[in-house]
C-alpha cells in the first residue's frame, strides 16, 4: 500500500517541474471520491457530475501554482467544485428555459427519470425535497448534512459568514420537513 502524501508535501512536489504531473494526479487520487459526490449531489446526474469534476480539476491545474495555502487544500478544492457545480446549473437553467409556473424544474425532473425512483422511499422523498430548495439552502444543506462540514470550514469554502450559514440550514431543514410531512 503506498503511503498517503499529506498536502504540504503533495503542493511541494507539485511546484517541482519534475513531480508535477505526479504530485497532481495523487492529488485526483486524493480528493475525486469525495469531490464526486459534493458536486453530484448539486447536479444530481452521474454524466453531469463527471463533466463538472473534470472541468473542475482543469481549473485546479491551471490555478494550482497560485494556491496560497490561506485555507487547507481541500477547502480551496470544494469551493471550486462548488462554484463549477453552480455555474454549471446556472447554464442549464439557461439551456432548459422551463416556465417558471412549472413546479418541476429540471433536477427534479432527473430524479423521478432515475429507473430506481419510488416517491414513498424517504431517501427519494429528501432528494426531492433538496432539489426545491433555493440554490443557496441547497449547497449549505448538502455540505453539512452529507459532508458533515463545519460551519467555520463553510464559510471558507462559501465565503459567507457563519451566522448566515446557521440561518440558511435552519431554514432548509424546516422546508425538507414540511415537504416531508406534506407527500
Amino acid at each position: 500500500m503506498a503511503i498517503q502524501l499529506d498536502d504540504k508535501e503533495l503542493l511541494d512536489q507539485f511546484r517541482s517541474e519534475q513531480t508535477k504531473e505526479q504530485a497532481f494526479t495523487k492529488i485526483i487520487q486524493k480528493y475525486q471520491e469525495r469531490l464526486y459526490w459534493h458536486i453530484r449531489r448539486m447536479v444530481i446526474g452521474h454524466e453531469d457530475a463527471n463533466d463538472v469534476l473534470q472541468n473542475m480539476f482543469i481549473k485546479v491545474w491551471k490555478n494550482l501554482h497560485n494556491f496560497r495555502e490561506d485555507s487547507q487544500l481541500f477547502t480551496w478544492l470544494y469551493r471550486i467544485a462548488t462554484n463549477e457545480s453552480l455555474t454549471y446549473l446556472q447554464q442549464q437553467k439557461k439551456r432548459m428555459a422551463y416556465s417558471l409556473s412549472d413546479d418541476e424544474s429540471p433536477l427534479i425532473n432527473k430524479i423521478k427519470a432515475d429507473e430506481h425512483f419510488d416517491s414513498q422511499r424517504l431517501e427519494w422523498k429528501l432528494q426531492l425535497a433538496i432539489q426545491k430548495l433555493p440554490e443557496k439552502q441547497r449547497t449549505v444543506f448538502n455540505l453539512r448534512y452529507f459532508e458533515e462540514m463545519p460551519y467555520e470550514e463553510m464559510s471558507r469554502v462559501l465565503e459567507t459568514s457563519e451566522g448566515a450559514l446557521k440561518a440558511s440550514y435552519h431554514h432548509a431543514v424546516k422546508k425538507i420537513e414540511e415537504f416531508i410531512k406534506n407527500r
